[in-house]
C-alpha cells in the first residue's frame, strides 16, 4: 500500500513538472521565431560609415584574420578606439575570416547572439524567481524592444551583445554557485566575468547587480547571509573591475575620448544625465524618433527640465525604499537600471552624444523587471486579471516588434540611417558629416559641400566637419577655400596627421611646394614609416629642384613599401631630372 502511494506520489510530481518544462521549451521557440521575425532582413543590410568602417571593412587589423600578430595587437594595451575589449576584436576578425566584405554574415553574427542573450535572460530569470510567464515576459521585452535595434543591427556595437552574452552568463554561473557553493562554481563567476570585462568595460557594475540578485530574487541578504559576507565574497570581481576601469579611462583619455570640458563643462554633463535617465524611460514607454545619434545639447541644455528630472529620479527613488521590504523586485529593478547606466549616462563625458539607444541595451531589464512582476500584484484585485494581463501583453510585445522591425529597416544603408536621424532630430552635426562623407564617395560633390558647411555652421569646433569641408572644396577644385579650412582644422587639432596630409596636398597643387615641405615634414616626425608621405615629400622637394633629397625621401618610400610602384616611378623621374638638370648645368658653364 505504501508503495503504491509512493507510486502515486511520483506520478503526480512528474506530471506537476512535466509541463513547466514544455512551456519553457515553447517560450524558447517563440522567442527565437519572434526575434527572426523582428530582425530576419539584416543579412541583406550593409556596413555603415559611422565606426564600421574604422572598426571593420578598413582596419588591416581586421582583415588580418586571427592569427599570433592579431591575437598580440587584441590583447595589448593600444589606444585604438579608445578601449580595451579584445575579445570583441576577435569575433570581428573571425567575421571576416569566415565572410570577408559580406557584411550581411557579420550581421547573423549578432542576430544569433542577441537571440542567445534572449534565451539566457529567461533561463536565468526562470531559475532564479521561479516564475514562468514574469520570466518569459521580459525576455519577450528584451528581445523585441526598438531601443535595442541599434546593439543588434550596428555592427560596430558587436561588444553590446557579446559582452551581454557574458554578462548573463556571470550571473547564470553565480546562480548556479549560490545553490552549490563550491570554488569550481566561483571560478565560473570570475572567468564569465572577465570575458565579458574583455567584450566591453561596460560590465563594471555586474558585481553590484549580483548583489542586487542578493536581495532579490536570491534573498541571501539579509535572510541567509550579511551584507559584509555578501561583500567580501565579490572582493576578486571588484578587483577586476576597479582594475579594468582604471585602464578603461588611461585609455580614453590618451585615445581624446574623453572630452575637454570646455564646451562640456561638469555642470552641464550632470544636467544632460539626469535628462537621459528620464529620457531612457521615455523612450522605453514611447520609442519614438530614434537615432544613431543624439547631439550633447552642451550649455544648451533645459535647466529647468534637468532639474524635474533630478527631481523625479529622488521621488521614485523614495517610493521605491518606501516599498523596498514588502515587494523586493522593485529595488532590485530600479537600481539596476540607475546602477547600470552609471558609466556611460555622461558623468565623464565620452564621445560628444547626449544619449545613445545602445546603452540601453543590458540596463532596462531592471524596468523591464519591475514591469513584470509589479503589473500582476497592481491588477491583482480586478476581475479578469489573467485575461486582461495576457491581452495587454499581446498588444504591448506586438507593437513592439512592428516599431523594431520599422526601426532596423533605417539601418539598411547609410543614407537612408542618416537622412532618418535629420529627420527626428535638430542639428545632428554628425549626421550632416556622415551624409557628406557618403556623398563625396559617390561624387555628389555640391550636396557633401552644402552638408559640411551646415555641421560647421551648428558646431563650428567639430574637427570632422571642418577637416570634411576642406577635402570637398579641394575635390571641387576650391583650392584656397580647402587651405583655410585645412588651417582652421589645424587650430582644432594640430597634431592631427590626416589634416596634415590634406593640406600638404592642397598646398602642392597651389603651387606653394615650400609650405607643403613643412607640412610632410610635420607627418614625418609622428609616422617616419608613413611611405605616402615620403612619396608626396619628394614630389614637392622635386618641385623645389632639391632632386637630391626627393630621391632620398623616394628610396626611403620604396624601402618601406617595395610594391608602392608610384614611388618607384617617381624615383625614375626624379633620378632623370637630377642627370638632366647637371646636364644643364654643364652646358651653361661651357657656354
Amino acid at each position: 500500500m505504501a508503495k503504491s502511494l509512493y507510486m502515486i506520489h511520483e506520478r503526480a510530481n512528474k506530471t506537476r513538472h512535466r509541463p513547466n518544462y514544455f512551456y519553457q521549451f515553447l517560450i524558447c521557440m517563440v522567442l527565437t521565431l519572434a526575434a527572426i521575425a523582428v530582425y530576419y532582413q539584416v543579412w541583406t543590410y550593409d556596413f555603415v560609415n559611422w565606426d564600421d568602417s574604422i572598426s571593420i571593412y578598413e582596419n588591416p587589423n581586421i582583415q588580418a584574420g586571427i592569427t599570433l600578430k592579431a591575437i598580440k595587437w587584441v590583447f595589448s594595451f593600444n589606444d585604438f578606439w579608445a578601449m580595451w575589449h579584445p575579445l570583441t576584436w576577435l569575433s570581428h576578425m573571425l567575421d571576416w575570416q569566415l565572410f570577408g566584405p559580406n557584411a550581411g554574415g557579420h550581421h547573423l553574427t549578432s542576430l544569433v547572439f542577441h537571440i542567445a542573450n534572449t534565451l539566457l535572460l529567461f533561463i536565468v530569470l526562470k531559475r532564479m524567481t521561479r516564475e514562468l510567464w514574469p520570466s518569459a515576459f521580459v525576455a519577450a521585452l528584451f528581445a523585441l524592444h526598438p531601443l535595442h535595434v541599434e546593439s543588434v543591427v550596428w555592427l560596430s556595437e558587436r561588444k553590446d551583445v557579446l559582452s551581454t552574452f557574458f554578462w548573463l552568463l556571470t550571473m547564470w554561473a553565480y546562480v548556479r554557485f549560490v545553490n552549490r557553493p563550491k570554488i569550481t562554481g566561483y571560478l565560473l563567476v570570475v572567468v564569465f566575468l572577465a570575458l565579458g570585462l574583455m567584450s566591453k568595460p561596460m560590465l563594471v557594475t555586474l558585481p553590484f547587480v549580483l548583489l542586487l540578485l542578493d536581495y532579490w530574487p536570491l534573498e541571501r541578504f539579509p535572510a541567509r547571509r550579511s551584507l559584509s559576507y555578501l561583500l567580501i565574497e565579490k572582493i576578486p570581481l571588484f578587483a577586476m573591475v576597479i582594475a579594468l576601469s582604471i585602464i578603461t579611462f588611461i585609455i580614453q583619455k590618451k585615445g581624446g575620448a574623453v572630452a575637454k570640458l570646455a564646451g562640456f563643462s561638469l555642470k552641464f554633463c550632470i544636467y544632460n544625465a539626469f535628462i537621459s535617465y528620464i529620457q531612457y524611460i521615455i523612450k522605453m514607454i514611447w520609442p519614438a524618433r530614434l537615432a544613431f545619434f543624439y547631439p550633447h545639447p552642451g550649455p544648451n541644455v533645459s535647466v529647468l527640465f534637468a532639474w524635474i528630472s533630478a527631481g523625479f529620479l529622488l521621488a521614485a527613488t523614495i517610493f521605491i525604499f518606501r516599498f523596498a521590504k514588502s515587494r523586493r523586485y522593485l529595488a532590485t529593478g530600479w537600481f539596476w537600471y540607475l546602477g547600470t547606466l552609471v558609466p556611460v549616462i555622461g558623468f565623464i563625458q565620452v564621445g560628444s552624444q547626449a544619449m545613445a539607444d545602445h546603452y540601453s541595451y543590458i540596463t532596462l531589464t531592471g524596468l523591464f523587471i519591475i514591469i513584470a512582476w509589479g503589473l500582476p500584484e497592481l491588477l491583482e484585485k480586478w476581475p479578469h486579471q489573467k485575461t486582461m494581463l495576457w491581452v495587454s501583453s499581446l498588444i504591448v510585445l506586438s507593437a513592439l516588434a512592428i516599431c523594431a522591425h520599422l526601426q532596423q529597416r533605417y539601418w539598411k544603408d547609410r543614407m537612408t540611417l542618416f537622412q532618418h536621424a535629420l529627420n527626428v532630430t535638430s542639428n545632428n552635426y554628425t549626421a550632416h558629416t556622415c551624409i557628406a562623407d557618403a556623398l563625396l564617395k559617390q561624387g555628389r560633390i555640391e550636396e557633401a559641400i552644402w552638408h559640411n558647411t551646415e555641421a560647421v555652421r551648428i558646431k563650428p569646433d567639430y574637427l570632422i566637419a571642418v577637416n570634411g569641408l576642406g577635402l570637398a572644396l579641394y575635390k571641387a577644385g576650391r583650392i584656397d577655400e580647402a587651405i583655410h579650412y585645412y588651417k582652421r582644422a589645424l587650430e582644432i587639432s594640430p597634431r592631427t596627421v590626416e589634416i596634415h596630409v590634406n593640406l600638404g596636398a592642397a598646398l602642392t597643387v597651389k603651387g606653394e611646394f615650400a609650405q607643403a615641405v613643412k607640412e610632410y615634414e610635420k607627418i614625418l616626425l609622428v609616422q617616419p614609416q608613413n611611405a605616402v608621405t615620403h612619396n608626396n615629400l619628394g614630389i614637392a622637394l622635386c618641385q623645389l629642384g632639391k632632386f637630391d633629397e626627393a630621391i632620398e625621401h623616394f628610396n626611403q618610400a620604396v624601402k618601406i613599401a617595395p610594391d608602392y610602384m608610384t614611388a618607384r616611378n617617381n624615383l625614375d623621374l626624379a633620378i632623370a631630372k637630377k642627370q638632366e638638370s647637371q646636364n644643364k648645368d654643364t652646358e651653361n658653364k661651357k657656354k
